[in-house]
């Protein structure tokens, strides 16, 4: 059996106290920082989450999407917890328009257009300008900046030009499993 020595190099240097400005990593990455991406998926997961977390808990909108998946836990809507299949359904709906606010209608409609021109197969020239009208649309919305958000707002440059090549069946696979899983122990 190994000891804590065998585990713990010796001639790394051993400070207590660093000064500001200096790296307390002492080790290059594993992975470069561009090499790093989050899966469109995932974001759009998240931009969903944070859309429904915005709505009217009373308004039309909310108690649509209570509606549009009764098989889905009222604490899942609540919370804004979408697998992307439901998401495809809602970015399709032309239903669900109609029963927002005109803030919320701008925010989803800002939404559907990250999806389809930024997140898709395709990324539009002016990608910039809407990812600035999204952030600024959840904001007027009330939406809390989250991680996701964070990072679409601020690391723009390193999405590819094609996103969209960028598989989504093993998140599709695996919210699948766990949809079947939560059928086959609800209740």
């Amino acid at each position: 059996m190994k000891t804590k020595e065998h585990y713990v190099k010796t001639d790394w240097p051993v400070r207590e106290h660093f000064l500001p400005g200096e790296k307390s990593i002492s080790h290059e990455p594993l992975v470069l920082p561009e090499k790093i991406i989050l899966p469109p998926l995932h974001i759009k997961l998240g931009l969903m989450k944070n859309f429904v977390k915005a709505l009217n808990k009373d308004g039309q909108a909310f108690l649509y999407l209570r509606q549009k998946f009764p098989t889905l836990s009222d604490a899942k809507v609540k919370e804004g917890i979408f697998i992307g299949p439901q998401i495809k359904a809602m970015l399709k709906d032309e239903v669900f328009l109609t029963k927002m606010t005109p803030v919320e209608s701008e925010a989803w409609n800002a939404f559907k257009t990250i999806c389809e021109n930024f997140l898709g197969n395709k990324k539009d020239p002016n990608y910039k300008e809407l990812v600035s009208n999204l952030l600024s649309s959840y904001q007027q919305l009330g939406a809390r900046m989250s991680l996701k958000i964070h990072f679409l707002h601020n690391h723009l440059d390193f999405f590819p030009a094609n996103l969209g090549a960028v598989s989504d069946e093993h998140g599709e696979r695996f919210h699948q499993d766990i949809s079947k899983m939560e059928r086959n122990y609800h209740g």
